[in-house]
């Protein structure tokens, strides 16, 4: 399995737009986990925390036309985009 752990900061209060961007629902192919979470310490950052079968499919997902729309609208809301972490999950709820 392949696991990314991603902050997104947002322009000035576009974190709720970038939000529903981001976090429609529906399901991916390889797609094991995808949550969108709010951040605590910052009201314009927001973590994405991402579980796929592999990494092939992680990156197989960014050629898919739902996933290039999120990315073409989200684009001009993000102030900075950090990965804070690629893993490797090994087990948990729904894994």
């Amino acid at each position: 399995m392949y696991g990314l752990i991603g902050r997104i900061t947002t322009a000035p209060g576009k974190r709720d737009e970038l939000i529903a961007i981001l976090a429609p629902g529906g399901t991916m192919a390889g797609c094991i986990s995808y949550v969108v979470a709010k951040a605590t310490d910052d009201a314009d950052a927001i973590y994405v925390t991402e579980v796929w079968e592999s990494s092939e499919a992680h990156r197989a997902s960014l050629a898919l036309p739902q996933v290039k729309d999120a990315i073409s609208r989200g684009r001009l809301l993000i102030a900075k985009f950090e990965t804070i972490a690629a893993t490797e999950p090994v087990g948990g709820i729904g894994i």
